[in-house]
């Protein structure tokens, strides 16, 4: 029995045109632009599509992202509260040993340290000649900075101010060749010159005794000499030392404790004595910063 779709055009005929409608509409569609309004519509009806296919992947990426922000800002959070704790534990524990100091000065009939005005300064430039090892900073006349006066950054002692000017000093680092500065160790309170040699990680201890103590991780701290660093800042710890027995010294070498090589902001000290004082003392006061040991 025949049905209704055996009828017509064979297979091979029906191939042959929809072979020829094709290349007739891919012409129509290249040469005449015939379809250019139907594709827009088309694509504006199938956007929304489009943007419920892909809704699933955006809310995946979103609460990924959203998850991972909350966990860094909670560790984030842990890590400086488990900070915040240590410096404060820290704190108290230096409260106590100046209270103690100043009652063991008393006894000693020795006058206490007074508390010395702070300001803290921007680095503004690096010096680039490199025989050399000076930086600028943004502070000058102006801010009551003077010539020698003591720069420090949060580790130790970087250098002192070299030139002053209305708004901005130019300061020598103690890596710098031309430096020394009077230490002593905090080990056996044996007191060194320390000069630098032109490299930012690196001193030298000079005139060093073949039999004086002084050994390698040993604490160098400002001695106080020379009135130019106040004492107690700490300034490089020994990396090496070499006695040769054929050289009339030891070699002693220390790295700066202070990071001279990525400076930015500075701090700068005013002691009673100084030439010169901060314009406003009370505001000095509001950038103290403690000096970290390592």
């Amino acid at each position: 029995m025949d049905t209704i779709f055996t009828r017509g055009p064979s297979l091979n005929n029906r191939l042959a045109l929809a072979v020829a409608l094709s290349v007739l509409l891919i012409f129509a569609d290249h040469k005449l632009d015939a379809f250019q309004s139907g594709r827009v519509y088309l694509n504006s009806l199938v956007s929304p599509v489009q943007y419920l296919a892909n809704l699933p992947s955006v809310l995946l990426s979103e609460s990924a992202q959203q998850l991972t922000s909350r966990q860094a800002l909670m560790s984030e959070n842990a890590r400086l509260t488990n900070q915040n704790l240590k410096m404060n534990e820290r704190l108290q524990r230096f409260e106590v040993l100046q209270a103690e100091n100043d009652q063991l000065r008393k006894l000693l009939d020795v006058p206490t340290e007074p508390r010395m005005h702070k300001m803290v300064a921007e680095l503004m430039a690096v010096d680039n000649n490199p025989f050399s090892q000076q930086i600028v900073i943004n502070k000058g006349a102006i801010d009551g900075v003077y010539v020698s006066q003591s720069v420090l950054d949060d580790r130790g002692v970087v250098g002192q101010v070299m030139e002053v000017g209305s708004t901005n000093s130019r300061v020598m680092l103690i890596s710098d060749v031309t430096h020394a500065i009077p230490v002593r160790s905090v080990r056996n309170n044996i007191r060194f010159i320390a000069s630098g040699n032109g490299s930012l990680d690196e001193l030298l201890l000079d005139h060093v005794p073949h039999s004086v103590d002084v050994r390698e991780g040993d604490l160098l701290i400002s001695s106080g000499l020379g009135d130019v660093f106040p004492e107690g800042y700490p300034v490089a710890r020994v990396k090496s030392v070499v006695r040769d027995e054929s050289r009339p010294f030891a070699t002693v070498r220390a790295t700066p404790l202070a990071r001279l090589d990525r400076l930015k902001y500075l701090l700068l000290l005013w002691p009673d004595d100084a030439p010169r004082q901060p314009e406003d003392a009370g505001e000095a006061g509001q950038g103290e910063s403690i000096a970290h040991v390592d």
